[in-house]
């Protein structure tokens, strides 16, 4: 999709998007004969209903009487003053639902309006990112039937250089987006580790290095729990680090990725029903690779390493046992009592290569970690374990902004009690109860008194449910959600 920018009166043919509202009217300024001929029409409407009051939400003319534009489509804002960045961009996502729905291809929007207190600028950015994020769609694999594509999109505004450049932020966090859900929705057989680690390989450029550590390396730095968990399967495990270090002498934030890139749940087999989900079981690792992509692009002010381990959880006669016990890289001992708890032993090992590498400020890991966590949660939050308060709030009020949402869960010393183990430092499941605490809990235990957060994405990152900005089984969740974070606690 291709977005432009223009200055009023450079255009004025196709299809037109604009707006209008209750305490406004139509949001375009009277510039010329077209416009005061769009506000005639307007008015008409206006006039013409109940109460003088537009009551549908879209109003869409077709062929309007004296006008050089072939079709108007104007969409009503309830509420001008209380429109925030967030539902400038969800109604982007509405936009897009519409022309997609009408067939059109092509199109130009245009927005102005004297009220105070408006961002005026930025709401084309704003406006785009949404319809980016509707628009996508994953049909690599299709040989016909695809869906209606948006190709262009052009922006009419007086601040048409402004807002282009308001736009390549955006942009490069759209581009992120976009990534993490074409890794999530590739097929496994597809993406296997390795040719998910040649796929990070491909975004390595001057500000973005990447580092791989193939089997012999990591059986070389003792990375005995990740190692565990791919003896099964014939693909190779991968551990890949991206190093983003614009600035000298600042501690990094490094963010960890669980790349299961296949759980069939090991000798623990999961049933058959909803296993071909479990492709996007390296949810939590796409998103890292698509915030370390957006934050490249959008040259970020901040130092971040991210990691992942990319490994396949399948089994065959070499794969790790129920009652086996593993050394990790940290040194502690695990006793793995269910091999489908697997994606926290991955974690384990590159939370401790993190710790003796990078000294990091903060750790921040993701995962679709359990299913326990949509119990708790359903679909509409991630749970979110923290051992720093100062960290939670932040990550939560970055949630709120980006509408990816997070819910404060517990960790307690009597939670890690549970998973105690009688043969081994730790062992991988505490039993019925609290499952996503509990495993919560293991992972606490590699990064020990590290400011550290947790989040299990199992719930948000697929399967996702439709809402104004995502129709993809693969939801992006996360990029937006640390990319605000960064931001606001770390750039600013």
């Amino acid at each position: 999709m291709k977005v432009s920018f223009v200055d009023i009166g450079v255009e004025n043919s196709g299809v037109l998007v604009s707006f209008f509202s209750e305490d406004e009217g139509l949001l375009i300024d009277e510039k010329s004969q077209n416009d005061k001929e769009i506000k005639k029409l307007y008015e008409k409407l206006r006039k013409s209903s109940k109460k003088n009051k537009i009551e549908q939400n879209i109003v869409d003319l077709v062929h309007p009487h004296n006008n050089e534009f072939s079709r108007i489509i104007l969409f009503k804002i309830k509420d001008l003053s209380s429109m925030d960045e967030g539902s400038w961009i969800n109604q982007g996502g509405k936009i897009c639902q519409y022309i997609c729905s009408s067939q059109i291809t092509e199109f130009s929007i245009r927005i102005e309006t004297t009220k105070k207190n408006i961002e005026l600028m930025s709401i084309p950015a704003r406006l785009a990112f949404g319809i980016g994020l509707k628009s996508y769609k994953f049909e690599k694999y299709k040989s016909k039937n695809k869906g209606n594509i948006i190709h262009k999109v052009l922006f009419i505004t007086s601040h048409h250089t402004t807002s282009e450049n308001i736009h390549k932020n955006y942009n490069a966090i759209l581009d992120g987006v976009n990534l993490t859900r074409d890794l999530v929705n590739e097929p496994s057989n597809i993406l296997t580790p390795h040719e998910y680690t040649k796929r990070i390989g491909d975004l390595a450029g001057p500000d973005l290095k990447i580092k791989i550590l193939n089997q012999k390396k990591m059986d070389q730095l003792s990375m005995g729990a990740l190692l565990a968990v791919a003896k099964g399967s014939r693909n190779e495990p991968y551990t890949v680090i991206l190093e983003y270090l614009p600035n000298k002498g600042q501690k990094p934030l490094v963010v960890l990725g669980k790349g299961v890139t296949f759980d069939s749940g090991g000798i623990s087999i999961k049933p058959s029903g909803g296993m071909d989900e479990m492709k996007g079981d390296m949810a939590g690792s796409a998103s890292v690779i698509g915030l370390m992509s957006a934050l490249s692009k959008r040259k970020a002010n901040a130092n971040v390493v991210g990691i992942v381990g990319l490994v396949e959880n399948m089994t065959d006669g070499n794969a790790m046992r129920p009652g086996d016990v593993i050394k990790s890289m940290s040194g502690k001992t695990i006793e793995v009592l269910n091999t489908d708890a697997e994606g926290r032993l991955v974690l384990a090992d590159i939370a401790t290569y993190a710790i003796q590498n990078y000294k990091p400020s903060a750790i921040i890991d993701l995962a679709t970690l359990t299913g326990a966590i949509l119990v708790a949660l359903g679909q509409e939050m991630a749970g979110l374990f923290c051992n720093n308060d100062e960290l939670a709030d932040n990550l939560i009020n970055s949630g709120k902004k980006t509408g990816e949402l997070l819910w404060r869960m517990p960790i307690d010393e009597k939670y890690m009690k549970m998973i105690n183990s009688k043969v081994a430092d730790i062992k991988n499941i505490g039993g019925r109860y609290a499952g996503a605490i509990t495993a919560a809990e293991f992972i606490h235990y590699f990064v020990e008194d590290i400011p550290w957060a947790h989040l299990d994405i199992a719930g948000t990152a697929i399967t996702s449910p439709k809402s104004d900005v995502n129709d993809s089984w693969a939801s992006g969740y996360g990029v937006r959600l640390l990319n605000q974070y960064i931001r606001d606690c770390i750039e600013n």
